[in-house]
């Protein structure tokens, strides 16, 4: 016979699991930004990954380095960027010291695409700052801190 948790409890993690809080304000603030960068044909997601391969040339990073600094598994990122990389937004290349390896940069038409939709992000991020009753700045330390375990 399984012991019956007392509603209380339920009532316990529901208003105070950090997990569940920041689960719904991700998904939430998901929704927003893929509504607002619809018009670009980008996810949030996929807006992220491309900022994230907006760097010099001589630096072009690898899925590994990618993965690590969105928090994705490689598999998940890998799915990610086929659409991508079908529509010439990115490339992904041999990395010629490590043939096992591969490297990803963005393209031209990538960063076109990108320059068109920070002007959305901006403003999406500004509705979104003003929502919040406490420091924006402040939140994205914590956040950050979190994700690296400090």
């Amino acid at each position: 016979m399984l012991d019956e948790l007392p509603l209380s409890v339920t009532h316990e993690v529901r208003d105070r699991c950090l997990c569940l809080h920041l689960q719904r304000a991700a998904r939430a603030i998901g929704r927003h930004f893929d509504d607002a960068l619809r018009p670009f044909d980008l996810t949030n997601g996929q807006f992220s990954l491309l900022m994230s391969l907006n760097r010099p040339a001589v630096a072009a990073p690898t899925i590994g380095e990618i993965a690590q600094l969105l928090a994705m598994d490689r598999t998940t990122l890998t799915a990610n960027l086929k659409p991508l990389e079908r529509r010439k937004l990115l490339k992904i290349a041999v990395d010629e010291k490590d043939k096992r390896s591969r490297r990803l940069k963005i393209t031209t038409a990538g960063q076109k695409l990108l320059a068109r939709a920070v002007p959305v992000w901006r403003a999406t991020h500004d509705e979104i700052d003003r929502l919040l009753v406490g420091k924006p700045d402040a939140l994205r330390a914590d956040l950050d801190g979190l994700a690296r375990g400090k």
